[in-house]
């Protein structure tokens, strides 16, 4: 006969605490510490002329520094690379939102902005440098194209993905277009457009290096060259770590933001943000 009071005493004791997850931020640098380790000890036993590792690299870094040469081509690349991604955050939200919005925008202009998608737009460098030269022009131009479409696209597929009952209700009140476009569709669109803001940043920061691969050798893209003709190929990582590291940066940044502008999708997706 099982003992009540023996039943009850267990049912009493405290349950074990669940064991609490360790924190994102602290996996992510357990992963990343783990990867410099293992790339410092495999990559002293390759040929420098093939490889480099951390150490080497942070001694590159260093010199470039010192030297001001790091200085003035990043400043040199990023010129472009602001005005340019610039250009397609302003362009591409509104009229992913027209073409979304409205049927007859997306028949005229949604095949081309799919087309310029999918379209190897490394192709139309040339075609650039002989409309705008060499200079400063084509390489927004360049920063430009790859970047606004990813934004486009995504913009136009959020504005079709909002429940029609949200606009009817606009359309009840006898709101204007414009303002079921400011005021419902703007507002439900936004985790779309910050994925397409954050798609763009990986396609311009390639369209940079593109950009100065063909035409004036300047920026990161002159020290990635040269380095590389002078099989050094521990400055040859340092913009190309430098690169890496600064869109790494502009994604967490446009997820900081995102998290400020539309607070509720941390909440509706479920996302620990800790």
């Amino acid at each position: 006969m099982v003992d009540i009071a023996d039943t009850q005493n267990k049912s009493a004791e405290p349950e074990v605490a669940e064991r609490r997850p360790l924190p994102r931020w602290t996996i992510t640098l357990l992963s990343v510490a783990g990867m410099l380790a293992l790339w410092e000890i495999f990559g002293r036993h390759v040929n420098p002329v093939f490889g480099s590792y951390p150490s080497a690299i942070v001694v590159a870094f260093w010199e470039l520094l010192r030297s001001g040469q790091l200085g003035s081509a990043l400043s040199e690349s990023l010129q472009p690379f602001v005005v340019g991604y610039g250009l397609a955050i302003v362009i591409g939200i509104p009229v992913g939102l027209v073409v979304g919005r409205f049927r007859t925008a997306e028949a005229a202009f949604g095949i081309f902005i799919t087309a310029g998608y999918a379209m190897p737009l490394v192709a139309l460098v040339p075609l650039l440098i002989l409309w705008l030269g060499l200079g400063f022009k084509v390489k927004v131009a360049v920063v430009f194209l790859m970047s606004l479409f990813p934004i486009c696209i995504n913009t136009w597929l959020g504005v079709t993905a909002v429940p029609k009952t949200l606009i009817e209700v606009g359309k009840s009140f006898v709101a204007p277009n414009f303002v079921i476009l400011r005021r419902i569709i703007l507002p439900a669109t936004l985790p779309y457009i910050m994925a397409g803001i954050r798609l763009a940043v990986g396609r311009a920061v390639v369209a940079m290096v593109i950009a100065e691969f063909f035409t004036t050798i300047s920026g990161l893209g002159a020290v990635i060259i040269n380095s590389a003709n002078n099989f050094d190929t521990a400055t040859m990582f340092v913009p190309i770590i430098i690169l890496m590291l600064m869109a790494v940066g502009l994604n967490t940044l446009i997820g900081v933001v995102e998290h400020k502008v539309a607070p509720w999708q941390a909440e509706i997706a479920g996302r620990d943000r800790e």
